[in-house]
C-alpha cells in the first residue's frame, strides 16, 4: 500500500529537540512512510546526516540555504563533498536564492555564487538538487536552465510562483514541492498550480516546523499533517487521495532515486 513520502522536512531544528524520535515513530500510523531530512546551515549537515543514521526511512539531504550562505567556505564545501559520500545522502539542498529580506540576507551576487558552486557540486556528485526560491524567480531560473543539463534532476521546494513558470521548471525536468501553503485561504495562485500541472510532476512536503496546514496553521508542523495536503491535492484535482498518494511517493522515488 502507498503511503505518504516527505519530500521535505527539518527534524533536525531544534523545535523537534525534545521529541523529535516519538514524531517519526508515530509515522505508519499518519500514513506517512518515508522522509528526506534537509540541511540548511553549515551546522546542520553533520546533525542530518545522524538523523538519518538513526532512522532506516529517513534519507539526508547536504546543502546550505542562500540565507546561511554569508560565511560559507570552499573548504567547507569540499569536507560536503565528502560527507556526500554517506548512502543516506540522496540529494544537495537546500540551495538557491532568498531576495525576500534585503536588508537581512546577504548580497545577490554572493548568493548566486554559492548557488552556482552548490549546482556544481551537485553535477559532480550525480545528486539532484533542492531547490529554495523565494522572491527570485528570473534569476533562479535563469541559473537553473544553464545548469539543468549536467543535473540529475531536482525539486522546487514550496513552490509559490506562477502556473507559467512551473510549466517552465516541470520542462527542465524539476518537480515542484507542494506542502501545507495550498490550505491557506489566500494560496489562489498555487491552487491554480496545483490544478494545471500534471500529477506526475509533484511531490508531497512539509518544510516542517515551518508552514503547518489549515486546521493547525501557526503550529509546530510535522509529516503527521501531510494527509491534509494531499486531501488538498486531490480535492484540486478532482481525485482520490489515494492516488494522490501513490503518485506523488513514486515521484519521490525518483526524484531521489531511491
Amino acid at each position: 500500500m502507498a503511503q505518504i513520502f516527505d519530500t521535505h522536512a527539518h527534524y533536525d531544528d531544534e523545535a523537534f529537540a525534545g521529541d523529535y524520535r516519538e514524531v517519526i515513530a508515530a509515522f505508519p500510523q499518519y500514513g506517512i512512510g518515508r522522509c528526506t531530512d534537509v540541511a540548511s546551515t553549515m551546522e546542520s549537515v553533520d546533525r542530518v546526516l545522524s538523523l538519518a543514521h538513526e532512522f532506516p526511512n529517513v534519507y539526508a539531504a547536504l546543502g546550505i540555504h542562500p540565507s546561511e550562505c554569508r560565511d560559507l567556505t570552499e573548504a567547507f564545501l569540499e569536507e560536503m563533498e565528502q560527507k556526500a559520500r554517506d548512502p543516506k545522502v540522496v540529494a544537495i539542498g537546500e540551495i538557491g536564492l532568498d531576495y525576500h529580506f534585503p536588508e537581512e540576507d546577504p548580497d545577490p551576487a554572493l548568493q548566486k555564487k554559492w548557488f552556482v558552486r552548490q549546482l556544481v557540486l551537485a553535477q559532480k556528485t550525480g545528486f539532484p538538487v533542492i531547490i529554495h526560491s523565494r522572491d527570485a524567480a528570473k534569476d533562479t531560473f535563469d541559473i537553473l536552465q544553464e545548469y539543468h543539463s549536467g543535473l540529475a534532476g531536482g525539486v522546487i521546494h514550496c513552490y509559490s510562483y506562477s502556473t507559467e513558470l512551473a510549466r517552465e521548471f516541470v520542462k527542465l525536468g524539476f518537480y515542484l514541492g507542494i506542502g501545507g501553503v495550498l490550505t491557506f485561504k489566500n494560496a489562489r495562485k498555487i491552487r491554480e498550480v496545483v490544478r494545471v500541472i500534471p500529477l506526475t510532476s509533484l511531490v508531497l512536503e512539509t518544510d516542517c516546523p515551518y508552514m503547518a496546514p489549515v486546521p493547525h496553521r501557526g503550529e509546530r508542523n510535522s509529516s503527521l499533517f501531510l494527509p491534509l495536503v494531499a486531501q488538498a491535492v486531490a480535492d484540486c484535482k478532482g481525485i482520490d487521495p489515494e492516488e494522490v498518494i501513490a503518485v506523488t511517493e513514486q515521484n519521490a522515488e525518483r526524484l531521489y532515486h531511491v
